[in-house]
C-alpha cells in the first residue's frame, strides 16, 4: 500500500518543491479538496502521515452511493482520483509548518522540506478513550462512539453506554433507538437527575452504578464488562464517548492553538477556529475535516473538503489578479 500511495501524481515538482497549495492529511476532507484543487489546475501536494481515525471501522456509513466501503478502499480511489488530476501524494508526517517569504513552508519528521503559496489542513483528530483493559482492542468493532456510524452494525444487541461526562443520559436515550437493551453505566459520570432516571425508566434503559475496570471478550468479540466490585454485566457492544482533540500542534509556529469546543454545554474537545468556507484566522491557512468539525462524518468532510479547496483557489485567483493589475499599470506607466 506504501508504494501506491507514494508520490504518484503524474506532474513534475514545480521548481524548488513550491506548490500552489501543500495539503496536509490525505482523508477524505484532504484527498477531496486535492481533487477541487488539481482539476483547477493547480499545483497540489498532498502529505499523508498514513494514520486515518477511521482506519479499525469495516465500512465507511452514510456517505451516499459508497455505503459500507472499507475506509482504505474509499481513500485509495481517492488517491487514484487525485492523482489523475495531476496531484502529488507523498508519505510523511507534518512536524511544523512556518511562514516563508513566497507562502508556507513544512517539515517531515524525515527532514523533508515542501513550500507551498497556501496551506490547506485536514489532519483530522485523535479520540482519547477511557483507559479500560480491552477497550482499545474492540474500538471501532464492538466498542463504537456514534450511532449514525455504527448503529446499524450493534441492532438489537445488548449495549452499553459507557458514562464519563454529563452527556451520558442523552447518550443511552439515543442509543435506544437502535436497540431495546441498552445499559448506562454510571462508572465516572455524574448521577442523573430524578427527571432523567424518569426518562430512562420509561424507556427501558438499565442503570448500572460502580466504575468500570474491564470489557470481557472471547473469540467473537465483547462479551460483557466487569465492575470494580467483580460483577460481570452481560454487553455486547459499548458506546463510549472521548475527549475529540484536533491534530494540529505542527501549526503552533504559524499561531493557530486549537480551542476548546461545547456540545450542549458540554467541552468535547478541541479543534482550530475557521469560517464556514474554511478559512482561519492566519491568512493563507485553510481547515477541513475532523480538524475543525469535530463531529462531523465522512461525507461532510468531504464536503467540507470541496468548500475549503474552491475557497483557496478563488484566494489564488484575486492574488494573481492584484498581480497582473500591477504589471500592467507599470507596462502602461514606462
Amino acid at each position: 500500500m506504501n508504494a501506491e500511495r507514494e508520490d504518484i501524481g503524474t506532474r513534475p515538482d514545480p521548481a524548488g518543491g513550491r506548490y500552489d497549495v501543500v495539503v496536509i492529511g490525505g482523508g477524505a476532507a484532504g484527498l477531496a479538496a486535492a481533487v477541487t484543487l488539481g482539476r483547477a489546475r493547480r499545483s497540489v501536494l498532498v502529505v499523508d502521515g498514513g494514520q486515518p481515525r477511521n482506519a479499525p471501522a469495516s465500512g465507511v456509513h452514510v456517505y451516499l452511493g459508497h455505503e459500507g466501503t472499507p475506509p482504505a478502499e474509499l481513500l485509495a480511489a481517492g488517491r487514484r482520483e487525485a492523482a489523475g488530476y495531476g496531484v502529488r501524494i507523498a508519505e510523511g508526517t507534518v512536524v511544523s509548518a512556518g511562514r516563508e517569504p513566497e507562502g508556507f513552508g513544512v517539515a517531515l519528521a524525515d527532514g523533508t522540506r515542501f513550500g507551498g503559496r497556501r496551506l490547506l489542513v485536514a489532519t483530522g483528530l485523535v479520540d482519547e478513550l477511557p483507559d479500560l483493559p480491552g477497550l482499545t482492542e474492540l474500538w471501532g468493532s464492538d466498542v463504537v462512539h456514534c450511532p449514525y456510524c455504527h448503529g446499524w452494525e450493534v441492532r438489537d444487541r445488548r449495549i452499553g453506554v459507557l458514562a464519563t461526562g454529563p452527556m451520558a443520559v442523552h447518550q443511552a436515550l439515543l442509543w435506544r433507538q437502535w436497540s431495546p437493551h441498552v445499559t448506562l453505566f454510571l462508572h465516572t459520570g455524574p448521577e442523573p437527575a430524578e427527571q432523567e432516571y424518569e426518562q430512562l425508566a420509561a424507556r427501558g434503559v438499565a442503570v448500572v452504578d460502580g466504575e468500570v475496570r474491564a470489557l470481557e471478550r472471547n473469540g467473537n468479540g465483547m462479551t460483557g464488562v466487569r465492575l470494580a466490585d467483580g460483577t460481570v454485566v452481560p454487553c455486547e457492544a459499548l458506546a463510549v464517548a472521548g475527549r475529540l482533540t484536533a491534530r494540529a500542534g505542527f501549526l503552533a509556529p504559524l499561531g493557530l492553538v486549537p480551542v476548546e469546543q461545547e456540545m450542549a454545554g458540554t467541552v468535547i474537545g478541541s479543534a482550530v477556529p475557521a469560517d464556514p468556507m474554511g478559512q482561519t484566522s492566519v491568512p493563507g491557512v485553510w481547515v477541513a475535516g475532523n480538524v475543525t468539525d469535530l463531529v462531523g462524518q465522512v461525507i461532510g468532510s468531504a464536503a467540507a473538503g470541496v468548500r475549503a479547496g474552491a475557497a483557496v483557489n478563488a484566494d489564488l485567483i484575486a492574488e494573481e489578479t492584484r498581480e497582473a493589475v500591477a504589471r500592467r499599470t507599470a507596462s502602461i506607466a514606462s
